[in-house]
């Protein structure tokens, strides 16, 4: 990749490379069983904007469970404040499985290896190096900005983003929009398309509990009322049901552009429109979208009896619910009736749906910033199929976009990387982001 002129220097991109690398041999890995420890993490990031000349405050809801926040202060005193947010929690990962052990933060041949790579320690990294140059070179953004390093995001976010929201609203006054993972890295759609998706909408989630009761008895008895049978038949129909379509302001837009792109003449607002069929034409480009014309429940889990030859009185199934903006009242009718008269369902988990505007300046100036870098990109919205913090931090008023900027390489596929074998980040691609995000928190 050409090297880009401008304001980020040596150091930065040095650094960059560095903290991605530093920050995954933490070992942050969240369960969901409550045992991770981000504290280490956060004592790394907080030294680092203390360095920088920043204030930082280390929270904790549960001991161990640490989170940051910092406030760099902008030059308008009246402007809105901007929130950039990133976890620093990680899934688990089998080191078994992986080329390189998933803690090492190896950098191999211009890539860096290991576990949040890309989900997201990466954009911790970006926002670190672009900070501290900032302070050696006494720039200072129009509006202030709010740098949060949240715990617990790969799970409920109880001890993170959702704790800070409830219990500490004053650390984010004035923060009307924000930033985070998941969007504005290349998506590399045939015909040599290069296609940076920012999102602007979330799907909500809903993580359910599916129980079944029943007579319990011997195994070799005939037994009409068996719960193992009657979760089985829920949950096969729920795998089998095919959702309606429902599209919301972002997914119109994300079809409308790609249709454009690909000089498909088709009218996203018409009655009668078919979205199946513009999917199928939208070649690679249609699985940025396809996930989020629907609401969706999979199984997920499923648990009963002790013993071969004894029906248990009750089984216990798990589906992993998500739901689009609106589409709340429509799924919980379905499961209701999915499951039945003799399953009942609850939510385990429960987080809601987000839109953002793509009309916005702020998306205007997530645009501009990839397109003085990449001038071929192509800018489009679209909705995540799962979720971020974002939707905690939307309690205090904050609308949410996923911009975390990379420019990948063809053969590099990002989306299957997240909680994936083998997560790694090109250098080039930090390097790439470090601009990106260094042009955009100037100009937000």
């Amino acid at each position: 990749m050409a090297e880009h002129p401008g304001p980020v220097d040596q150091q930065a991109l040095d650094e960059v490379v560095r903290f991605t690398s530093e920050l995954i041999r933490i070992d942050t890995t969240n369960a969901g069983d409550g045992e991770c420890r981000e504290r280490p993490a956060a004592e790394y990031v907080a030294e680092r904007l203390a360095d920088a000349g920043l204030e930082p405050t280390l929270l904790e809801r549960t001991k161990g469970r640490t989170n940051v926040v910092a406030r760099v202060a902008g030059t308008d005193p009246a402007a809105d404040a901007l929130l950039v947010h990133g976890h620093l929690d990680v899934v688990p990962a089998e080191p078994a499985d992986w080329q390189v052990h998933p803690f090492s933060g190896e950098v191999r041949d211009g890539v860096v290896w290991g576990r949040g790579a890309v989900d997201m320690k990466n954009m911790d990294a970006m926002v670190l190096a672009t900070i501290r140059q900032w302070a050696r070179t006494g720039v200072r953004p129009r509006r202030d900005i709010v740098l949060a390093f949240t715990a617990d995001e790969e799970a409920s976010a109880e001890d993170g983003s959702g704790f800070l929201a409830d219990h500490h609203p004053g650390l984010f006054e004035g923060c009307t929009e924000g930033i985070s993972e998941s969007g504005a890295f290349t998506f590399h759609a045939g015909d040599g398309k290069r296609l940076y998706p920012i999102a602007a909408g979330e799907r909500g989630t809903a993580w359910l509990t599916l129980t079944a009761h029943g007579r319990a008895g011997h195994g070799s008895k005939v037994n009409r009322e068996n719960a193992v049978s009657r979760l089985a038949a829920a949950v096969a129909r729920i795998g089998a049901h095919e959702w309606p379509v429902r599209l919301t302001p972002t997914v119109r837009a994300a079809l409308g552009e790609l249709a454009a792109l690909y000089g498909i003449d088709v009218d996203v607002h018409a009655d009668g429109f078919d979205v199946d069929r513009l999917l199928g034409e939208l070649g690679p480009a249609a699985k940025l979208v396809e996930p989020t014309v629907r609401n969706s429940a999979n199984p997920t889990m499923l648990a009963a009896g002790y013993k071969i030859n004894v029906i248990p009185g009750s089984a216990v199934g798990h589906v992993d619910g998500r739901v689009v903006p609106g589409g709340e009242t429509e799924f919980r009718t379905t499961l209701d009736r999915l499951t039945g008269p003799d399953v009942t369902w609850d939510y385990q988990h429960r987080e809601v749906a987000l839109q953002a505007p793509v009309d916005a300046p702020l998306y205007a100036a997530m645009r501009a910033a990839i397109e003085q870098f990449d001038p071929e990109g192509h800018v489009v919205p679209y909705c995540m199929s799962g979720g971020t913090d974002a939707k905690q931090f939307s309690r205090l008023g904050i609308t949410g976009y996923g911009f975390s900027p990379l420019k990948l390489p063809p053969d590099f596929d990002y989306q299957a990387l997240f909680h994936g074998v083998d997560e790694r980040v090109p250098v080039d691609a930090l390097h790439f982001g470090v601009r990106v995000l260094d042009h955009f928190l100037r100009q937000a």
